[in-house]
């Protein structure tokens, strides 16, 4: 079992940054890919970007490439999403996930939720 806490969600302007993280329970974090997906009002779950394991593969949503950076500290048990030059478009609610496995941009293949945090850009 795996219990995810995402906090670094607020308010900023458009072209700021925010760093979003998530801690994880559970002595086999390491074990664990994970993802960050988002939802807007009114729309489905999308993926943001993914981790394995490793920290060796990061695919990341064309939306995003460039702009985004999904890194994790398996000593601290967290994921992180670096959001820079952040577009009005980015306003959702931001989960994290996490699956046995390799990382994926699929949302049922992940097993694990965290309970999201907010994230607005204004313009």
């Amino acid at each position: 079992q795996v219990q995810l806490v995402e906090s670094g969600g607020g308010l900023v302007q458009a072209g700021g940054s925010l760093r979003l993280s998530c801690a994880a329970s559970g002595r086999t974090f390491s074990r664990y890919a994970m993802g960050w997906f988002r939802q807007a009002p009114g729309k489905e779950r999308e993926f943001v970007a993914a981790i394995s394991w490793s920290g060796s593969s990061t695919p990341t949503a064309d939306s995003v490439k460039g702009r985004f950076t999904i890194s994790r500290d398996n000593f601290k048990n967290t994921v992180y999403l670096q959001m820079n030059s952040l577009k009005p478009e980015d306003t959702a609610v931001y989960y994290c996930a996490a699956r046995r496995g390799g990382s994926s941009g699929l949302v049922f293949e992940y097993d694990y939720w965290g309970q999201g945090t907010q994230v607005t850009v204004s313009s």
